[in-house]
């Protein structure tokens, strides 16, 4: 759509956008969007004139090509839009283990401020509203004490191995 179509919609009928999405996810029409990501080598960055962390600067597409890792795609309409969307807690300290974040400045402010601000907003245990939550429950030996929640193992063993063969171990993880 062309800009000013866009703008003279927006201001004519700001909530456009929302009721397309409303209309046309349930008929099977999903918007989406491809994901991509630059690499660069720590090697790479050593030879750079400039911060490779800086986020005022571009890295070219020549040097630095897009690589896709994925797509997004909205494939269904929120049942509760309080409870789905405005409870919902994006921080980019909530990242994969064998990560690490990266030392740019503004992004080590923001693992700090995204959950602080979190805390603020939605409560102190803003990451156990059910939105926030893992899709997968992680399997952990960890129970009893300060903050035991959600059944506390019940009555299965704390130390590997045991009879039970629980929770059973993941190599990826080594």
């Amino acid at each position: 759509m062309p800009v000013d179509k866009a703008a003279e919609l927006a201001s004519s009928d700001p909530g456009n956008t929302i009721r397309d999405l409303y209309e046309t996810i349930p008929n099977n029409q999903y918007p989406s969007w491809t994901l991509y990501i630059q690499v660069k080598t720590p090697e790479q960055a050593d030879k750079e004139s400039v911060n490779p962390f800086d986020v005022t600067k571009i890295w070219t597409h020549s040097k630095y090509p897009l690589s896709e890792v994925g797509l997004l795609v909205l494939n269904r309409n929120p049942s509760n839009y309080f409870a789905e969307l405005e409870q919902i807690a994006f921080s980019p300290s909530d990242i994969v283990p064998g990560i690490k974040p990266s030392p740019d400045k503004m992004l080590q402010a923001r693992l700090f401020s995204y959950p602080d601000s979190q805390r603020h907003r939605l409560g102190a245990y803003f990451n156990q509203i059910p939105v926030n939550l893992p899709l997968k429950v992680p399997q952990t030996y960890q129970r009893d004490g300060f903050m035991a929640i959600n059944g506390n193992m019940h009555d299965a063993p704390n130390y590997f191995p045991n009879s039970k063969n629980v929770p059973p171990e993941d190599s990826t993880l080594r």
